[in-house]
């Protein structure tokens, strides 16, 4: 039997498996790649051929991966790593800062991020970036793969090896439409704000993870009408006079907030802040480290943008 790296196929083999993996789908990844459906299906057969076990099963409309096919996607993901850090380390090398940047962030930060990033491509034109917007849950998810250079958490997962920078304090704040009655009050008792119809995030998100914990902790309870996966629709919702809510203070004064107003209530705001997150075992880019310096750099001219 001989060595396996001479029987498996090409790159673009790896680079399928992974498509197919990500989308969890040979129609997506075709459509991803701009590939038919047959050629990735034939491409996935002669890489387990190759290899000499099966990669995945079908089970209905769902693929479920092998023991042996997550081991390949793991070394496949290494392998494309490696070539994007001699590309990197290549551009480097000619005076360029060229490559991928990419970055996986919490919801709450997507209005944060924009501004880090926009001076950052003006001066790096050559770069691209690929972010991806998810809730904590499914951002903590993304630290498994270590597919992305970057990870901005609010609240950091504790059982990963994580090098973080502080980016920005992020406090949340407790909201209602400039209609209700509350925003005539000073000094609200927490009491009276907790019989308030509150409109909360979903399981898995950095301010219910951030909420629930302060809840906790002081052994308070809110009256909670709706369970809500989005800021944006929170803040329409509290303007309709749904009910009252707690948000990231940015969310209000980056993505907008009229027709909100903040109150002034006992045990609030949350303090909470942003992290700039890294795998401390996953080797840094060129592209990634230039990103890094430039982020440290920027921290009096984000605190300036984010005053109130």
């Amino acid at each position: 039997m001989g060595r396996l790296h001479a029987r498996v196929g090409t790159i673009r083999q790896l680079e399928i498996l992974l498509a197919v993996y990500r989308t969890g789908s040979i129609t997506k990844a075709s459509k991803l790649l701009h590939l038919t459906q047959p050629t990735v299906s034939v491409q996935l057969k002669k890489l387990a051929d190759d290899v000499g076990v099966p990669l995945y099963e079908q089970i209905g409309r769902r693929l479920r991966f092998t023991e042996a096919g997550l081991e390949l996607i793991k070394s496949s993901r290494e392998i494309m790593d490696s070539f994007d850090r001699l590309e990197m380390k290549l551009a480097d090398l000619q005076g360029l800062k060229a490559g991928t940047l990419r970055l996986a962030v919490v919801t709450t930060s997507k209005y944060l991020i924009p501004h880090f990033l926009g001076e950052f491509v003006k001066a790096h034109p050559a770069i691209d970036i690929v972010l991806k917007v998810a809730n904590r849950q499914k951002i903590i998810e993304q630290l498994e793969t270590a597919e992305y250079d970057f990870y901005v958490f609010s609240h950091p997962p504790e059982n990963f090896e994580l090098d973080m920078v502080l980016l920005s304090t992020n406090p949340l704040v407790p909201i209602a439409a400039d209609s209700h009655p509350l925003t005539r009050e000073k000094q609200i008792p927490f009491e009276l704000f907790a019989q308030q119809p509150f409109l909360i995030r979903e399981m898995g998100s950095g301010t219910r993870h951030a909420i629930d914990r302060h809840l906790k902790a002081k052994g308070l309870e809110l009256n909670v009408r709706m369970t809500i996966e989005s800021n944006e629709a929170i803040k329409h919702c509290v303007m309709s006079g749904l009910g009252v809510s707690i948000l990231s203070r940015h969310t209000l004064s980056l993505g907008g907030s009229e027709g909100l107003r903040e109150l002034d209530v006992e045990h609030l705001p949350i303090p909470s802040q942003w992290y700039l997150a890294r795998l401390s075992a996953k080797e840094m880019s060129v592209v990634a480290s230039t990103f890094l310096d430039y982020v440290q750099a920027q921290g009096d001219q984000l605190a300036n943008l984010l005053a109130p």
